[in-house]
């Protein structure tokens, strides 16, 4: 039976669609089913436009599925991706978590494999716990929390054990590295392995 992985994700100038993509294809590698969908903007616009690259990637992403609760009920794993605010997910991001509370009510996001990602502009600010954040939600939905931990010598590497994140810089300029690009890879490989377990 084939594994179905949703990426959910906020991206406000590209990096957390860089670290979608990525997942996207590592999991289409494991022969996963995958949908990667982006949440709505909500910004005003007069923020949105006081960032050129803020700007473009809104322009880029107007035709692109958005994300929605249905999407996580589709799904055997669910990737969630934000950028860190304050140590904390995105207002974008939180409205769509905010849009989950009927299909818990029912019980379907119950018995799914969670997992996160998300990037800052320094190493240390708040990463880890938006991912934290993100998994609040995860406990409240009855949800399978598999974090990538220190399954594999790469962990050491990029020194997350909590997901995958990124530091961009103060400009924002830092693309993904190799590190971050092989945990993104092992961060869907495990999901997709656990998930397949559970199938039986």
């Amino acid at each position: 039976m084939s594994v179905k992985v949703a990426i959910l994700y906020y991206s406000a100038t590209g990096t957390l669609q860089g670290m979608a993509e990525r997942l996207e294809q590592a999991a289409t590698a494991a022969g996963a089913e995958v949908r990667r969908r982006h949440a709505k903007e909500i910004a005003p616009e007069a923020a949105i436009a006081s960032n050129p690259a803020w700007a473009a990637h809104v322009e880029a992403m107007k035709d692109e599925p958005t994300a929605s609760a249905d999407d996580m009920v589709w799904a055997d794993v669910v990737l969630l991706g934000s950028p860190t605010r304050y140590g904390n997910v995105t207002s974008q991001f939180q409205q769509l978590l905010d849009t989950t509370g009927p299909a818990w009510a029912q019980g379907q996001l119950a018995d799914k494999v969670y997992a996160g990602f998300t990037a800052s502009q320094t190493a240390h600010g708040g990463q880890e716990s938006t991912l934290l954040s993100l998994y609040h939600q995860v406990a409240h939905w009855g949800g399978i929390l598999v974090t990538p931990g220190y399954t594999d010598p790469l962990k050491f590497v990029d020194g997350n054990p909590y997901g995958v994140s990124h530091a961009t810089g103060g400009d924002n300029d830092i693309p993904l590295g190799q590190p971050q690009l092989d945990a993104l890879d092992h961060l869907a490989q495990r999901t997709i392995a656990i998930a397949r377990r559970l199938q039986g």
